[in-house]
């Protein structure tokens, strides 16, 4: 079967299933409802499937220590300075959740933390899940009723698109993401893995990880990887390790284009990664510290990486960034695509 469902645990009382989806090609992905999350991906492999993101065995562990394992992250995906913002001439307060200052992706009980409708389906070539919900008037503070919607769909050339879509019926900032860490050799770490961003600039932040200033050219820096580099020859110059915005264009794109490609040399396996949002989140798994994971797994700090596609953070506070605001009478979409290779 190339989609079928299959019990995972249980959140206030109600079922949360999972999803198993297998194209032709015996690429296998696995996603709840709870967190609209992707709990698994493996491609096949001599030695039989090999895991490509981090995860846990159990629903209980992701309720309890996950560090947004494959979520879907909004209504504000990264940071929003001392969680406020003035929207319309209204200052906004959010929750402060990060060290009891900044506003982190949606907050205490953001997009991450609740449990979604899912509605399965097959088409010619393909198979996926919608997951919906409506993200209440006041929500962690955010103003406005969202309509939102992720869908995740599983092709036969091996692409894993995640198609965002909302609606408002008040203006409210809107920036959504998945948070899949990658680890495309399936063990160790990640700073073996050669990385490729179409990026001629990215976002510098201070200590707290707030952008400061305008864009910075990665020109003669470590920040850069217009050209193929391996992601540990330089993170040693980077305070903390990377955990940067990369400016991808200066708005959202109509379609989909090439935003990251990243590979891993001794087992050729590749992730190419295509989106229509401005900005792209290299995170190096800096605060991983030997996590017990799926199987037994130890992930130990660069574990693995995220390649998170969306707006700049802090764009309610900077006027000059891509405009994240949704309103009224607008429909909001986004798409990014994972083209594999193996």
């Amino acid at each position: 079967m190339s989609l079928y469902t299959e019990p995972f645990g249980h959140w206030n009382g109600q079922p949360v299933p999972r999803y198993i989806l297998q194209n032709t090609g015996g690429v296998r992905a696995v996603l709840m409802p709870y967190g609209a999350t992707l709990l698994s991906l493996t491609v096949p492999a001599a030695t039989g499937p090999v895991e490509l993101t981090l995860g846990f065995d159990t629903f209980e562990e992701y309720l309890t220590r996950s560090p947004y394992f494959g979520c879907t992250v909004g209504r504000f995906a990264n940071r929003i300075a001392n969680g406020r913002f003035t929207l319309d001439g209204r200052l906004v307060q959010l929750a402060r959740n990060e060290n009891s200052r900044h506003h982190l992706h949606g907050g205490l009980r953001g997009f991450d933390k609740q449990l979604w409708a899912a509605e399965p389906f097959e088409r010619p070539g393909q198979r996926g899940v919608r997951f919906s919900r409506i993200s209440p008037d006041g929500e962690e503070g955010y103003p406005g009723r969202l309509s939102v919607a992720v869908t995740f769909t599983l092709t036969d050339d091996h692409v894993l698109e995640c198609r965002y879509e909302a609606e408002t019926d008040q203006s409210t900032p809107l920036n959504l993401t998945n948070h899949t860490y990658w680890n495309l050799a399936g063990r160790g770490t990640i700073l073996d893995h050669e990385l490729r961003l179409a990026a001629e600039a990215y976002l510098p932040v201070d200590e707290t990880l707030i952008p400061v200033g305008p864009p910075a050219p990665v020109a003669g820096t470590p920040m850069d990887f217009r050209t193929f580099h391996r992601i540990g020859a330089r993170i040693h110059q980077v305070p903390g390790g990377y955990d940067h915005c990369y400016v991808l264009r200066c708005s959202p794109s109509l379609e989909p284009v090439p935003a990251a490609d990243l590979r891993d040399p001794v087992s050729g396996r590749t992730l190419q990664i295509e989106t229509t949002e401005p900005g792209l989140q290299f995170y190096s798994g800096n605060f991983l510290d030997n996590l017990p994971g799926r199987g037994g797994t130890i992930y130990p700090k660069h574990g693995g990486l995220c390649l998170e596609t969306q707006h700049f953070p802090d764009s309610p506070n900077r006027p000059d960034f891509p405009s994240c605001i949704l309103r009224p009478g607008e429909r909001f979409v986004s798409v990014t695509r994972h083209r594999l290779g193996f």
